[in-house]
């Protein structure tokens, strides 16, 4: 499988204001960077903030295994206690966290 995700300055964006009134383009589904807690398994706990409270499904992607920059990424769907949705990456080569943007 290739790919997965999009890549931040690919597709389409959408504007939004920044709190001092300036408007600010961001590509939609671009990944923002997360905070999560994760269980002995990998399996994210906590996602900024909001306990999880169902897995739904996980998949691992690996792709430009060739090149100098390889990526290779655990996604998690998951479902909060509050009741919403989120799709989670685990970065397996910089070992950062990100939620996939909707």
């Amino acid at each position: 499988m290739s790919g997965g995700a999009a890549s931040p300055g690919h597709g389409r964006t959408r504007r939004r204001r920044e709190s001092h009134g300036a408007s600010v383009s961001r590509a939609l589904g671009a990944p923002r960077q997360a905070r999560v807690r994760a269980g002995a398994e990998g399996v994210p706990e906590i996602v900024d903030g909001r306990s999880i409270e169902v897995v739904r499904e996980s998949w691992l992607i690996e792709d430009r295994w060739w090149t100098g920059r390889p990526l290779r990424r655990r996604y998690w769907e998951v479902l909060s206690a509050a009741g919403r949705n989120l799709v989670v990456f685990h970065d397996l080569v910089g070992g950062e966290w990100f939620v996939q943007a909707g």
